[in-house]
């Protein structure tokens, strides 16, 4: 699981988070932390807890980095992304296939890698 310090607000990293699919797994907001989880991916938002760094999502991938066959390509879900409002800060090249990535931050100004490697 990966711990994401969430310093400034972690209702709005909460409802930032369930935007991008994930569902609340357990925790307790009230003590400022709680875990969610999308799939296979499974996060902590912790208020106040930890320093900054970088959350990385890989399309294509399991959780233990092996191809899977059906999965959202990059630029499906940079659409679906932009469809929600949220800013990115590099887009993938719609005009290509395969390998790309997209960039954005949560609300604390904590970067987010979503790297498709195939």
């Amino acid at each position: 699981m990966l711990n994401k310090s969430s310093r400034k607000n972690i209702h709005k990293s909460k409802e930032f988070y369930e935007n991008l699919g994930f569902k609340y797994k357990g925790g307790n907001i009230d003590q400022n932390w709680i875990v969610l989880k999308n799939e296979t991916a499974v996060i902590g938002l912790f208020q106040g807890m930890f320093t900054e760094n970088i959350i990385t999502f890989n399309p294509g991938w399991d959780s233990n980095a092996q191809n899977i066959e059906e999965f959202d390509d990059v630029r499906i879900i940079q659409n679906h992304l932009k469809k929600l409002g949220i800013e990115l800060t590099t887009e993938a090249d719609e005009k290509t296939t395969g390998p790309s990535h997209i960039t954005l931050s949560d609300p604390d100004g904590n970067n987010i890698l979503i790297d498709q490697h195939r």
